[in-house]
């Protein structure tokens, strides 16, 4: 995968963001999604030899569309800043993002903003046994990569249910379970990318599967 050439096509796309401009260009954004999936089916089986539980993922079914979704955000410009994709990606499953773009580059995982019955099984999964989640995201090598939870909207008091003295309310009152390893295009074009990426899917792991215990009928 020519990622320079993925930067470089990214770049001109975000100074051209209209509909005429991809459409003469449509033959080069072709090209590059189609490199994009091979390099995620590739990457899906080494991902694959980690460990047991993976849930093998293709590239074309990972890959997320480069346009943004105007029906609900009309401000937005008409395509997107960057390639994503959900690797790992098992039906209602918290999954491993990559996103390789022009303003940012990102791993990232968890559930961000889940619908209320899936947010609710987190929290109870919390209230079970927050110690788990506690120690996992209190792991010095889990705070390196990510500092800790993604910073959203909190709730202000404890979510119904629960206690506003509960031993773990600032982990109940989140209302996204998530985290993310920021990167630049230097980390990406060099040649330990791949290697990168395997590090900080293994590091997010536990956290990954205590959120998948928890929302696990």
């Amino acid at each position: 995968m020519d990622f320079q050439d993925l930067f470089d096509f990214l770049a001109e796309l975000q100074q051209n963001n209209a509909k005429e401009w991809m459409d003469a260009n449509r033959k080069w954004y072709k090209s590059l999604r189609g490199d994009f999936i091979l390099w995620l089916d590739n990457l899906d089986m080494t991902m694959a030899a980690l460990h047991d539980d993976y849930y093998p993922t293709p590239g074309k079914k990972g890959i997320n569309r480069i346009n943004n979704n105007l029906m609900f955000h009309p401000h937005k410009p008409i395509y997107k800043d960057h390639f994503g994709a959900g690797l790992d990606k098992a039906p209602n499953s918290a999954d491993f993002y990559i996103e390789v773009g022009v303003k940012q580059c990102l791993l990232a995982g968890g559930f961000w903003r889940p619908e209320p019955k899936t947010l609710r099984s987190i929290r109870e999964g919390i209230d079970y046994n927050g110690e788990e989640l506690q120690q996992i995201i209190a792991k010095p090598s889990f705070k390196k990569l990510f500092g800790g939870l993604y910073e959203d909207e909190k709730l202000t008091n404890a979510p119904k249910g629960f206690a506003n003295d509960h031993p773990h309310i600032k982990l109940l009152r989140n209302k996204t379970f998530a985290v993310e390893h920021q990167m630049d295009m230097t980390e990406v074009l060099s040649d330990s990318f791949e290697e990168k990426i395997k590090v900080v899917y293994m590091e997010m792991l536990p956290f990954r599967r205590y959120l998948n215990n928890a929302t696990t009928v």
